[in-house]
């Protein structure tokens, strides 16, 4: 990237203007609208960060859409914590459920509304990944503890994490007992969601911790299980404490813990483990390398280690893990806003297909029916691009905020990018793939835009709203010249005044649809577009 220009956490003091308020709006929500923009514009910085770090209300959970044989839950109504009915197609109904919350988390990042939670949400599934977990009930509990807890107290999440239901299942919690410890949830604990690894200094020691301490910290975690898996009764999804599986000796922690024991503490025994690992400083550099790889870069050395990460986790620590402060010490930052952070990261697959659909203000559906089937099948589209929502590759997550030297780039290959703009295709086309029908009205679009009438002034507001930094004058007469192919400017003023004053003219509209549909099919095409 060429190296950071502010290398300083202090408060932004330069210009507010529309590249600075797009800016923060792109790496906060999923494409923001003009309107947004403006409205950004006028709250100033400060403003616009409180409207974004603020809670609402969660979102009305998911319904039944798909499966009229359910004999609990009739079409229309919501499935939460209703348990699996006792009939043969179970496995229909099954997956039902899980095609309705994979629908609804689609519509939930559409209708996000001007806030930072749904990015959240999606940032702490990365972090605390689960996956394979073929209850939707299981999920949806899981995500909601995300999305309530988006800016919350890492400290309790990870408390509430570690007994989750989905993650008991996902890494064998569930199977950790005092005759048979397992291992995996202790490892993940420490090497991906709190502290990290740290450089290998000697024989099973990770400098941050020792394998021996995975095999204590698996012992404090023995005993617990989940409840209500795929129940046809009316048992209730949760976690259940089973004493007489629980390891009742004294756990010994390496140096790398300050060699802490942990006597028996019963069912609160995993909140005490949970307070001695954030004990460490590290655990506050860790995680915030983690927000500052997902709402800044992926390049960190040691220029950003000193000067940003290093007071991101000392706000953290101070803060004792409260996520809000840090973050919009972050979001607030000079470093945020310096040139070479704008337009540098590539917009995930789900960025990229829920950004377009709402910049584009694509129809999708005027019945909550028709709406599911679109979400799920925009779903699947994501799925296409490699990422899909509650199913992340590893218990790592994506490989694009941890995998060097790529990173982001992982995102782009000749496969993903094919279908990156044949979506796009999709949308200026009406061409049907997979059932999936979606059209942009252009002609309703641009009314919002400014200047529509002149060629020149019209580009350069599609530019600014939709790309994320300015774009070359050659750029912006290759997009005319495909607006107006090699006639003069005049032409276009003429020609979309005449449809605009006689908008019953089918063959004036066609033509200035067109025109319109060639020129925004180009730049949604250019490599800027990919950018945030």
């Amino acid at each position: 990237m060429g190296g950071f220009s502010n290398f300083s956490l202090e408060p932004y003091t330069g210009s507010w203007e529309s590249q600075q308020a797009s800016h923060l709006l792109r790496r906060t929500m999923y494409g923001p609208l003009k309107e947004n923009i403006d409205e950004a514009i006028q709250l100033g910085l400060s403003g616009t960060i409180d409207k974004l770090l603020v809670s609402h209300d969660l979102p009305d959970p998911p319904i039944n859409a798909f499966f009229e044989d359910d004999p609990l839950v009739p079409l229309g109504e919501t499935w939460v914590d209703v348990p699996y009915s006792r009939i043969e197609n179970i496995n229909q109904l099954v997956n039902s459920r899980l095609r309705s919350l994979l629908a609804w988390q689609m519509g939930v990042a559409i209708h996000e509304g001007f806030s930072i939670r749904e990015k959240m949400t999606l940032f702490w599934y990365n972090h605390f990944v689960t996956a394979d977990i073929n209850d939707a009930n299981f999920r949806y509990r899981n995500n909601n503890n995300y999305r309530t807890n988006f800016l919350g107290n890492f400290r309790e999440l990870a408390k509430i994490t570690t007994i989750d239901p989905t993650m008991l299942r996902y890494l064998n919690g569930n199977q950790n007992t005092k005759n048979k410890p397992n291992e995996n949830y202790a490892r993940e604990l420490l090497e991906l969601f709190t502290i990290g690894k740290g450089p290998l200094v000697g024989e099973g020691d990770y400098t941050n911790y020792t394998e021996d301490d995975i095999l204590e910290v698996a012992k404090v975690l023995t005993g617990w299980k989940d409840t209500g898996y795929l129940s046809r009764d009316d048992e209730e999804v949760g976690s259940l404490f089973r004493s007489n599986q629980h390891d009742t000796s004294t756990k010994q922690l390496s140096n790398r813990f300050d060699n802490v024991t942990i006597s028996n503490m019963g069912d609160q025994e995993y909140q005490f483990l949970i307070d001695i690992i954030l004990t460490k400083d590290e655990v506050s550099r860790f995680m915030a390398r983690k927000i500052y790889r997902w709402f800044v870069y992926y390049e960190i050395d040691e220029n950003i280690e000193l000067n940003i990460i290093e007071p991101m986790a000392q706000i953290l620590r101070d803060n004792d893990y409260e996520m809000y402060p840090m973050v919009k010490a972050l979001l607030s930052s000079q470093h945020f806003f310096d040139e070479y952070a704008v337009g540098s990261a590539i917009k995930n697959p789900i960025d990229f297909i829920v950004g377009t659909l709402k910049q584009l203000n694509v129809d999708l559906g005027s019945d909550i029916f028709t709406k599911y089937l679109t979400w799920v099948r925009i779903a699947g589209f994501a799925e296409l691009l490699q990422m899909s929502y509650f199913n992340a590759p590893s218990v790592a997550g994506w490989k694009a905020y941890y995998q060097p030297p790529l990173y982001y780039r992982i995102w782009i290959n000749s496969t993903t990018l094919s279908n990156r703009l044949l979506f796009v295709t999709i949308l200026f086309t009406g061409v049907q793939v997979d059932r999936l029908r979606l059209r942009v009205d252009l002609l309703s679009l641009i009314e919002t835009i400014e200047d529509v009438n002149d060629p020149k002034k019209l580009i350069n507001n599609l530019v600014s709203l939709l790309l994320p930094k300015e774009i070359g004058d050659e750029q912006k007469e290759y997009l005319k010249s495909i607006l107006i192919p090699g006639l003069p400017d005049y032409e276009w003023t003429l020609e979309y005044d005449l449809y605009r004053s006689t908008p019953d003219n089918v063959q004036l509209k066609t033509a200035v649809e067109n025109r319109l549909k060639g020129m925004f099919y180009a730049l949604l095409s250019l490599p800027e577009y990919q950018l945030s």
